[in-house]
């Protein structure tokens, strides 16, 4: 459709043209940690919220 390879090939051809990651690096980019570390903060936050509310004793 439209001359254009499928989707499938597509992604294939890209990921083939990538680099192959360091040894010892678990992110292929900034965003993903990012968002990694932002999806973490966002539990931890959660948790010592939920204490802090269950010392006081609120209901």
């Amino acid at each position: 459709m439209f001359n254009r390879k499928p989707i499938e090939e597509r992604i294939a051809e890209r990921v083939a043209r990538r680099p192959p990651l360091k040894e010892g690096k678990h992110f292929e980019h900034r965003p993903a940690l990012i968002v990694f570390l932002v999806v973490i903060g966002l539990v931890v936050v959660k948790f010592v919220g939920a204490f802090v509310l269950m010392r006081l004793g609120v209901h």
